[in-house]
């Protein structure tokens, strides 16, 4: 059981929030949870660590092909996510991205207190953990003194394009990611270079052609080779060593954003009083509830016995999750269970005519 403290509220440098409902984790489960909470009128708010939706399902194996979603014979992790988020639009959502939940805490009225690594405050009545295999976490590049310059100099995701403005920035990667922001970034850095260890890229194709079209106006220099050595003040990087089939050349850089892959841990989940069973947090069949009341757990971060890690499993369990969430965000509120299909105010809700 969570221990239970008085919380200082105050605005700890990032932005304050109450919500009826906090889901930590925007993949498929995630998603889904934001539509059945929204049919009961909880509102959400939903964080993840990566910088769009999807979670694993889209950042891991966007194309690869899905086959046992009910209804869809084959549908991309991408595609699944996309469709996904055209049916929770009624909803109004609020997302924030590239943010962890690194504190949970009970407050004396009952709800919840959630900080982010960013800053951002929630304070919910619900808390939904939606986070599949764990947080995942930016593979660190195997440069000497890397640490230092993280959050400074190095990023591993982009909380505000402004802070790239004017900065020579090198992206270093090959994947959506790595040509997502030499496309976004090129327009406001004040050079960008993108470094990749061979001349041929995982991401979409369009990106990389836009990619090239760059490099050839000279907007993005490409450069097929390895980062080497940073240097620096210690905190703040002035340029950076890159080694390729020509070389080692030191290039200007005050922003590297390197995108090596991410890996799953656990991370501050463990930390937030829940029982745990191996890593995955033990719920009851009835309301997905976790041990600790008003926090629940769906999809592939939860157990219970015969558990199936099926993201149509997950489905189902967001939709119990909601009936239960109902009571706890409405207290006294009749339960009245309707269907999509014959009720005219879920209808209504959805903007179906």
């Amino acid at each position: 059981i969570m221990n239970v403290k008085v919380q200082d509220t105050t605005q700890q440098g990032g932005e304050r929030i109450e919500t009826d409902c906090v889901i930590i984790g925007a993949g498929p489960c995630g998603l889904f949870a934001v539509f059945e909470l929204g049919l009961l009128d909880i509102k959400a708010h939903v964080v993840d660590i990566l910088d769009r939706p999807g979670g694993q399902c889209a950042e891991l194996y966007p194309e690869k092909p899905i086959y046992d979603v009910p209804g869809l014979p084959i549908v991309t992790g991408q595609d699944l996510t996309n469709r996904l988020m055209e049916q929770i639009k009624p909803f109004a959502p609020a997302f924030h991205f590239s943010e962890r939940i690194d504190a949970l805490t009970r407050l004396p009225d009952g709800r919840f207190r959630l900080v982010s690594d960013a800053g951002t405050e929630f304070i919910s009545k619900v808390v939904v953990i939606a986070a599949g295999g764990g947080s995942f976490t930016p593979k660190r590049p195997p440069l000497d003194g890397i640490e230092s310059y993280e959050g400074t100099s190095v990023h591993y995701a982009v909380r505000k394009m402004e802070t790239m403005r004017g900065r020579d920035v090198v992206v270093v990667g090959g994947g959506d990611s790595a040509l997502d922001w030499t496309l976004n970034l090129q327009p406001i850095a004040q050079s960008l270079t993108l470094v990749h260890r061979r001349d041929d890229f995982r991401a979409a194709p369009h990106s990389v052609e836009k990619m090239r079209a760059l490099v050839a106006e000279g907007k993005v220099r490409l450069m097929i080779g390895q980062v080497t050595h940073l240097h620096g003040d210690g905190s703040a990087l002035d340029s950076i060593s890159v080694k390729t089939a020509a070389g080692e050349e030191k290039i200007a850089c005050s922003a590297l954003l390197p995108f090596f892959g991410l890996t799953m841990k656990l991370g501050p989940v463990a930390e937030w009083g829940l029982n745990l069973n191996e890593n995955l947090i033990p719920v009851d069949t009835e309301k997905f509830e976790t041990s600790e009341p008003g926090i629940f757990a769906v999809g592939d971060i939860n157990w219970y016995p015969g558990k199936l890690k099926l993201i149509l499993s997950g489905f189902h369990e967001g939709a119990l999750m909601a009936q239960a969430a109902q009571k706890i965000v409405y207290p006294g509120k009749k339960v009245l269970f309707q269907y999509t299909t014959s009720s005219s105010s879920l209808q209504k809700k959805l903007g179906v005519k």
